[in-house]
């Protein structure tokens, strides 16, 4: 018993560095999508749909992975999605031509990420033992993957040889590594524990269902959202600005974005996770707002303070987020509640596309504008003393 410390550590250690390395992969495709434009000829609507197909793969995983986890334990769920990473990354080696494996690529990353970030948060979350420092470790395990990933991929892509292969051979190193590391971490829910429910199932305790809806959802929603608009929908504007270096650039927002989010945790900390969701609402609409200036001006280097602003604002929301649902979950529906918050937060990634069809001809500027003011709106809306009574008291009542 007296090196149980120092060995859950190292268990913690493990797994925050598999779940690492799956979060870098997932987004090492992001700033080469400019790229992958060029190379396959792709329109706006495709593109963002390049980006988005993520989504498709990702939500069903989502809600399908958490109850079977809850069900056959987190090891044999995670273990063969942290595989199929590998497999994934090496598939996009030939996605330069052809369009079917850029989407089907996207796909399977959606299905890894879905399964592999659901179940390995409440894995992480066990381990640990304490929801508020889980979400912390969480986020910045998921928030420098995402980060790390396309920094790395743009600055590469932007100025050596082989622009879509050595991003992917850099990923498929690390996910080795990962996988080493994997098997030794100990299993979190012993048999008895596990239970045999529905397939699908989300996991919301009854009494907090109010709540969720209403509060969890829409700051669930806004977690992608930022990032996801920030590295698709602006470089697209901006583009024309930046004709020499636009991948890197790429590349640069969608690390400062997603980084930012990390940092952003012990200002989450301060302020409390019921006043994180609408903050981080509110200083994305602020981004948002920024954005729209430097695509009125042409003033591409205002990317960089958008990216800080949309950053902070995803950084809060998925703190909060992860701790609202570490609090409300009960113990045998942990990953299924987990998956259920991931599904809606991913549905963010959807919002470019979105924005790219509600444009049509005219582009994505006055759809932009819409969106700011709807995140303002429900950022007022949560802020309320309403709203934050509406979770506080569901906190409590199913949690324990």
């Amino acid at each position: 018993m007296a090196h149980d410390g120092p060995v859950r550590r190292s268990a913690v250690l493990r797994l925050w560095t598999a779940v690492f390395v799956v979060a870098f992969g997932t987004n090492v495709p992001t700033p080469l999508l400019l790229v992958y434009r060029d190379l396959l000829g792709l329109s706006s609507d495709a593109l963002t749909g390049a980006f988005g197909v993520y989504a498709a793969g990702l939500v069903p995983a989502l809600l399908l992975a958490g109850p079977a986890s809850d069900r056959f334990g987190r090891r044999p769920v995670v273990v063969p999605f942290v595989v199929l990473s590998i497999v994934t990354s090496l598939l996009f080696l030939g996605a330069s031509g052809s369009v079917v494996l850029l989407f089907v690529g996207r796909f399977l990353q959606g299905a890894v990420s879905g399964v592999v970030f659901s179940v390995g948060t409440a894995w992480l979350g066990e381990l640990i033992g304490e929801s508020a420092r889980a979400a912390r470790l969480t986020t910045a395990a998921l928030g420098g993957g995402w980060a790390i990933g396309p920094l790395v991929s743009g600055l590469m892509a932007q100025w050596l040889p082989l622009p879509t292969v050595l991003p992917y051979l850099v990923h498929v190193v690390l996910m080795v590594v990962g996988l080493v590391l994997l098997p030794s971490v100990p299993e979190t829910l012993a048999p008895a524990d596990r239970r045999r429910g529905k397939i699908v199932d989300l996991g919301v305790p009854p009494g907090a269902r109010t709540a969720f809806a209403l509060v969890v959802l829409p700051v669930a929603i806004g977690v992608f959202t930022f990032p996801s608009t920030a590295v698709t929908v602006l470089p697209l504007l901006l583009t024309p600005s930046m004709p020499e270096i636009a991948v890197a650039i790429t590349g640069l927002v969608a690390g400062v974005t997603l980084l930012t989010g990390v940092f952003a945790q012990p200002l989450g900390r301060r302020i409390g996770y019921v006043a994180a969701g609408p903050t981080g609402l509110a200083i994305g609409a602020v981004g948002f707002g920024l954005a729209l200036v430097g695509v009125g001006t042409g003033a591409w280097p205002l990317l960089v303070p958008v990216a800080l602003l949309l950053g902070v604002g995803y950084g809060l929301c998925l703190a909060a987020g992860l701790t609202m649902v570490g609090e409300l979950a009960s113990p045998t529906a942990r990953g299924a509640l987990t998956g259920t918050f991931y599904a809606c937060a991913y549905l963010g990634f959807g919002v470019p596309l979105l924005l790219s069809v509600a444009g049509g001809a005219g582009g994505f500027t006055r759809p932009l504008a819409v969106l700011t003011v709807i995140v303002a709106v429900a950022a007022a809306l949560l802020a309320l003393p309403a709203a934050r009574r509406l979770v506080r008291p569901a906190v409590p009542v199913d949690a324990r």
